[in-house]
């Protein structure tokens, strides 16, 4: 997840307007290997119209990209009680409980699975402790006020930190697992 320096994910209106855009090869090589590590991207129904169309969109203007390319052809999940069917490419819905849903997910051969947000459905996740590894990227900015991650935790969850790295273009990435005795 992208985070402001104060624990943000977007504006209270879901605004990304204070992100960083300023990636360096060794930031994307981090993206990338995380994408490659994955053979599933889980969503929110709620930001799957403006992820897909830009992923989509970069494919199509710039159809060398691989990182892109990698992002529009690995299989999606989305997480929604109000859609019958999915209108994306290579998307399935996922409709039941979530902690069923998830754990039917994982219990699936293959890859990881990434979650690309959004900020209500990660912190549905987070309540219901179904993430196995964080990676905060923290752009170099304060917003003051936002969506939050964490608000729906009803305990105080523990984490092992697993890497920190700071990245050229300015953005630090934090790493953790939760800590679960």
């Amino acid at each position: 997840m992208q985070m402001s320096i104060d624990g943000y994910v977007a504006r209270p209106n879901g605004e990304n307007d204070w992100m960083t855009w300023n990636p360096d090869d060794q930031l994307v090589g981090f993206l990338q290997s995380m994408i490659d590590a994955s053979d599933t991207i889980l969503l929110g129904r709620k930001m799957t119209d403006d992820f897909v169309n830009h992923w989509e969109n970069m494919v199509r203007n710039n159809p060398d990209n691989l990182f892109a390319k990698k992002m529009v052809d690995t299989s999606k999940v989305v997480f929604s009680k109000t859609l019958d069917k999915s209108t994306w490419n290579n998307t399935t819905l996922a409709k039941g409980d979530l902690v069923k849903e998830i754990a039917n997910l994982k219990e699936r051969d293959g890859k990881d699975m990434i979650v690309y947000g959004g900020a209500g459905f990660v912190s549905s996740l987070i309540k219901e402790n179904l993430i196995d590894e964080y990676h905060l990227i923290v752009n170099p900015t304060a917003i003051g006020d936002g969506m939050a991650i964490f608000k729906l935790l009803d305990r105080t969850q523990r984490f092992i930190p697993i890497a920190s790295r700071l990245y050229p273009g300015g953005k630090t990435v934090l790493s953790y697992r939760p800590q679960t005795d």
